[in-house]
């Protein structure tokens, strides 16, 4: 894979620590990759970045979402003996997170590192063997020997605490693999398109916004819709894909390589309500754009999952919303895996949606 600056874009983003409800280092590394490529910059109270480019029409306004924030894990006591227990932020899957290497961030800044551990399997009885260890049950050991010690070193109940792990390169060149790529890959195509757009003159006004706390309900869609008040809300975020052993197609039919999925539909059970049923006004559009352009594309439906295009659509007075989604391998672990091509051909839809656009 060529040194681009669109992967250089999404190492740096990866690399920044950014659990829900702490994504200030995330956004300063967005604010370097993105800047001098913008008109005017908005921090909203939440800590939403906003970062707006105007058109011909100012009025014409198309809103584009990424959000920053990965999930991660809260502090929530101290044992005696310095080992720090922790509770999920966001939705794990519980057998990632033994036998880790984490950090916590303390209220100074300061990053404190440790590995999680449980108990030994040799001294687990028989049926415990068949059971999937909680997060609940599991433990961080930061190497300290009291409760004192762990205090000293600046970590609190209340901390947040995430994935130690430095992304990189696979060895054919095309797919990244990194901590946090859902949804940093999202956050690096927004700074490539801002790249590519620098020297066009468009018609719409387009924002393109760094979210926060997606991972933790959606929460950030509705505030920068509310406050840029766009006509069209586009989110761009990870799914899932098929193509590995034990995922059947019928049940994950989009594959790595096969170009950026164009949301119909996705829904929550498990929050219950949280999905969009993407008018077809707005698929059609889409779908027409990469065909125009040659731009690979698949048609996505899924269940388990939603985007911050959720409480896009229903903020104000309703607001046309749907979503681009980049494919992406075991979502959701420390080892989240990306494709360059599918980056690139999601940079270039939005881009080519962006200087054909009109009212839908």
């Amino acid at each position: 894979m060529k040194n681009s600056t669109l992967m250089e874009s999404l190492y740096q983003l990866d690399n920044a620590f950014g659990v829900s409800g702490d994504e200030e280092n995330v956004a300063e590394v967005l604010k370097q990759e993105i800047e001098g490529l913008y008109d005017d910059h908005i921090e909203d109270s939440l800590g939403n970045q906003l970062f707006i480019k105007y058109g011909r029409d100012r009025e014409k306004r198309v809103l584009i979402s990424a959000h920053m924030d990965e999930i991660g894990y809260i502090v929530n006591y101290i044992e005696d003996n310095g080992l720090v227990r922790f509770l999920p932020v966001g939705y794990h899957d519980d057998r990632t997170a033994v036998n880790q290497d984490m950090v916590i961030k303390t209220d100074s800044g300061k990053m404190v590192y440790g590995i999680t551990g449980s108990k030994p399997f040799h001294t687990m009885a028989a049926d415990e063997h068949e059971k999937v260890i909680r997060i609940e049950d599991l433990y961080m050991d930061l190497g300290t020997e009291s409760r004192e010690e762990t205090w000293a070193l600046g970590v609190q109940i209340g901390d947040y605490m995430g994935f130690h792990r430095e992304g990189y390169i696979l060895n054919n060149g095309k797919y990244y693999t990194g901590k946090s790529v859902d949804d940093r890959a999202g956050c690096a195509v927004i700074v490539e398109v801002m790249r590519r757009l620098a020297d066009k003159d468009i018609e719409p006004t387009i924002c393109m916004a760094g979210t926060v706390m997606e991972e933790v309900g959606m929460r950030g869609g509705a505030p920068v819709t509310n406050r840029f008040k766009p006509e069209l809300m586009l989110a761009l975020d990870g799914t899932l894909t098929g193509g590995t052993p034990g995922v059947e197609e019928r049940q994950c039919s989009e594959v790595m390589g096969g170009g950026p999925g164009i949301k119909y539909y996705d829904w929550d059970p498990i929050l219950g309500g949280t999905g969009n049923n993407v008018p077809r006004k707005l698929t059609r559009k889409l779908i027409a754009t990469a065909e125009k352009h040659n731009i690979p594309f698949q048609r996505e439906v899924m269940t388990g999952g939603g985007t911050d295009a959720w409480s896009a659509s229903m903020a104000g007075e309703g607001v046309l919303a749907g979503g681009i989604c980049i494919p992406q391998r075991y979502i959701h672990t420390a080892v989240g895996t990306v494709n360059a091509d599918d980056m690139e051909y999601t940079v270039q839809l939005l881009l080519k949606f962006l200087e054909d656009y009109e009212t839908i």
